[in-house]
């Protein structure tokens, strides 16, 4: 494995422009999402520069730009506000701790080659949490657009909207406003030259500059200049289980949202990724970000794309994204702590509502009453509760039903065939002609396809309902596999048919099947010669032991 996943120097050009694009992109975000999060605008640049330097070097997706987010923000202004609450002389030290746990659970999700997995969360359940994080953004942040703080969670958001609209501080939401007005409608000639964010920043602090002294609003205020310092891990032993289900959320939203931002960088650029290289990477990142009182980062999709698009391919632009960021924080920082919070409100509303999945929910309408279900609770939920409930209890939900699915699936394709059995195609001459001398005295139970343990409850049942017969036949030939609840129940099977005096024979078992049933001592119940390769020979033998008296 190379040290730098993707790493060439032939496009040092289009890396350079490209890195320099996305820390430019990267600067407002960065400083609204630091604001939003509570733990200050400084935390935002600490988290771009450290997530965005460190998934670089150590990531699988060459072209990607890491970095705060707003989903993770969101988790992250949710761990602040709870941990300064429960100790404000600790709390900080706390809500990074989790930051670094988080980034340790990743670093493992990575190791233990988890990343293949963490995508194949349903549609309707990323829909649905991407969705709630937008609103979430919008409802946090209309406080700072009427000129008030910003809401400690949705809730009080939502109870606060009367308030904000009846006493809105007009200064701050016509500011918000204008700021807003710029991202949404900003012309693609102007935003091809400039990014709508940075020019909305600096249009927005400018207007406010002119016309400061007839208002006032709550500006970013002092910014440090240089590194930062450590903060060392710091534990406590009666918030421990907060602090690990906080840290847990941390690592599986920035899991999706980072592979989810990779597979668009794959799209573009038509290089695959390396999912579980991607984890240890963004795990790292977060990591150190923790370590340095930085937000927690992932994959960010809008600064990975303006990336792309200005030449950037491999993780040198990450790394000069991050080389540009810092020098800002060195020597430029000062320059921000006169931004207005309405104006970073306004940027974020934008990037709010560039989350929510508006084109599923334009088509939510036509999707089955299942898909717009689950999508909304997952939404609710979001929302209302927090974002790993929201996840699991989505992925449940649909894992269930989509188990139940291919269980009714594999049960219709399993088929009982008699001495009735006619033209039945699959079945040779010969085969139909040794059934029907059998004249309803022998069955034959014919699996088709891997048989999972969704459907092992409702195997037995096949047989109910059908005439006395001497002999039953399993045929595996097209069976692929099967898991320990099928072999239990085909072991219940047996045993019951040799209960009521019937012959058991086994057909085509391949070696997955047959280890299976061998380990599970389910072969030791059926006489060798009861075991076949074919379906023919397994007829002849159970033709042969059901009529011996009158062939004898």
């Amino acid at each position: 494995m190379s040290p730098i996943y993707g790493l060439h120097f032939h496009n040092i050009k289009g890396d350079l422009f490209g890195g320099l694009t996305a820390a430019v992109v990267a600067l407002p975000l960065a400083l609204a999402f630091g604001v939003s999060s509570g733990a200050g605008a400084i935390a935002g640049l600490y988290g771009a520069v450290f997530v965005g330097l460190f998934a670089a070097l150590f990531g699988g997706t060459p072209s990607q730009v890491s970095g705060p987010t707003g989903p993770m923000t969101v988790v992250m202004a949710s761990v602040f506000t709870q941990f300064v609450a429960l100790d404000p002389v600790n709390g900080a030290y706390y809500a990074f701790t989790v930051v670094m746990m988080g980034g340790l659970l990743q670093t493992l999700f990575g190791l233990l080659r988890l990343g293949k997995y963490v995508t194949l969360v349903p549609f309707p359940v990323i829909s649905g949490f991407m969705t709630g994080i937008g609103i979430i953004i919008i409802l946090l942040e209309l406080g700072p657009m009427f000129g008030y703080p910003s809401s400690s969670n949705t809730v009080e958001a939502l109870e606060q909207i009367p308030h904000y609209i009846t006493d809105a501080n007009l200064a701050a939401l016509l500011l918000g406003s204008v700021t807003l007005g710029i991202v949404l409608f900003c012309p693609n000639k102007i935003g091809d030259v400039i990014p709508p964010t940075l020019l909305a920043l600096v249009v927005g602090t400018l207007i406010y500059q002119l016309f400061h002294g007839e208002t006032d609003l709550a500006v970013i205020g002092h910014i440090p200049t240089g590194m930062p310092s450590l903060m060392l891990p710091t534990f406590s032993l009666s918030i421990l289980s907060d602090m690990l289900f906080a840290a847990l959320m941390l690592a599986v939203l920035g899991s999706i949202d980072s592979l989810l931002t990779s597979l668009v960088a794959d799209n573009m650029t038509k290089v695959q990724h390396d999912s579980d290289r991607e984890l240890i990477g963004q795990g790292i990142g977060n990591m150190v970000a923790g370590l340095f009182g930085g937000l927690p980062g992932a994959g960010a999709t809008m600064r990975t794309v303006v990336n792309i698009k200005a030449g950037g391919r491999t993780p040198l632009s990450g790394g000069f994204h991050a080389l540009i960021l810092i020098i800002i924080l060195l020597g430029a920082a000062p320059l921000a702590e006169d931004i207005p919070h309405a104006v970073l409100a306004g940027i974020l509303i934008k990037v709010g509502l560039d989350i929510i999945d508006w084109r599923f929910l334009s088509r939510l309408h036509r999707a089955p009453l299942f898909v717009a279900a689950l999508m909304l609770l997952v939404l609710g939920l979001t929302v209302m509760v927090n974002l790993v409930t929201a996840v699991f209890v989505g992925m449940f939900i649909a894992n269930v039903v989509t188990v139940k699915g291919l269980a009714d699936h594999q049960l219709d394709s399993i088929r009982v065939i008699d001495s009735h059995a006619g033209k039945d195609e699959q079945l040779t001459p010969r085969e139909r002609a040794l059934l029907a001398e059998t004249r309803g005295r022998v069955i034959l139970y014919q699996f088709d396809g891997p048989v999972s343990y969704a459907a092992s409850k409702g195997l037995a049942a096949k047989l109910q309902g059908r005439r006395p017969h001497d002999a039953l036949l399993m045929d595996f030939t097209r069976v692929p596999l099967i898991d320990v609840s099928t072999a239990l129940a085909i072991e219940d099977m047996i045993v019951e048919a040799q209960t009521l005096g019937r012959d058991v024979h086994m057909i085509g078992l391949n070696p997955i099947v047959k280890d299976i049933l061998q380990r599970f001592r389910v072969l030791d119940l059926i006489p060798p010669n009861c075991c076949h390769h074919t379906r023919e020979a397994g007829l002849e033998m159970a033709y042969a032991m059901v009529f011996r008296d009158e062939l004898s």
